[in-house]
């Protein structure tokens, strides 16, 4: 039998959601929790990769097993998971049904605060920066122009291809013109690509790079020699979708979509799913 496990977690003290030697990642705990749970070897395959820091308030993986399962396992599971892990759900699925392959749709949002805040160290990205808001969306929404983002890519040569349909983009402000949110939703995502848009977008809006040399930039698929990225810690996996799933996406456990009164910055581009 096929399960999916529809989870949430803080990525601050994970380098990811991949497995890898000598690192702490969500996935090792997930599998090695299952694997005790279930009397029997784990392997979760997720619905795609994070960065180290990255969270994810929707996530989704899925298990073989030949093991029932049970509201009581839910409960135990989540006993036996750190404080930063949660599993919200668990149904299971036809057996050609995939986490990673069957996504149609994926929904990164990425916060940004401008003053300093100890309470928002780990949850958002702080930028002493006053940037222009109007500038860095009418850049973000040129990408709805293309569909090979090479140049927003960390490590092109690994994918077969740098082609992602972009459905929608949209920038947010508060009240206050300090606190900002990008939120971008794909079919898919390359290696880097929404912290590089991000370090990018707040090039223009500071001032040093300009619309034009930002969207030469995307037309010329040349990856930036020099790589800089924006922070990790303010960058969460949002919302994942299926065409076999009703998936909403779990607003309630990403609390900075709630702190503020988010106002869309110029008119929110969207094609239909």
């Amino acid at each position: 039998m096929r399960y999916f496990f529809h989870i949430g977690y803080k990525g601050s003290n994970y380098r990811g959601w991949q497995r890898q030697k000598n690192v702490v990642s969500v996935q090792e705990v997930i599998e090695d929790k299952l694997s005790k749970l279930l009397k029997e070897k784990v392997v979760c395959i997720g619905c795609g990769r994070t960065d180290a820091g990255v969270h994810s308030s929707q996530y989704f993986f899925h298990i073989n097993s030949n093991k029932i399962w049970t509201d009581r396992q839910l409960f135990i599971l989540n006993k036996m998971l750190p404080s930063d892990i949660s599993v919200y759900d668990v149904c299971e699925v036809k057996a050609n049904n995939h986490a990673q392959h069957s996504a149609t749709a994926r929904t990164y949002n990425y916060f940004i605060h401008t003053h300093k805040n100890p309470f928002l160290s780990k949850i958002s990205s702080f930028y002493d920066i006053k940037p222009n808001v109007d500038m860095m969306s009418e850049a973000a929404s040129l990408l709805l122009k293309y569909s090979d983002f090479r140049a927003l890519c960390k490590s092109p040569d690994n994918h077969n291809n740098t082609l992602c349909d972009i459905f929608s983009i949209q920038f947010f402000t508060d009240a206050s013109k300090e606190n900002f949110r990008l939120q971008i939703t794909a079919n898919r995502f390359l290696r880097g690509m929404i912290r590089i848009l991000v370090y990018e977008l707040i090039e223009v809006g500071t001032g040093n790079k300009s619309v034009d040399e930002f969207e030469e930039m995307i037309k010329s698929k040349i990856p930036q020699q020099f790589l800089n990225i924006a922070y990790s810690q303010g960058l969460y996996l949002s919302q994942i979708q299926y065409p076999f799933l009703k998936t909403a996406s779990y607003d309630d456990y990403c609390p900075l979509l709630h702190l503020h009164t988010w106002i869309p910055v110029g008119v929110k581009q969207l094609q239909v799913l």
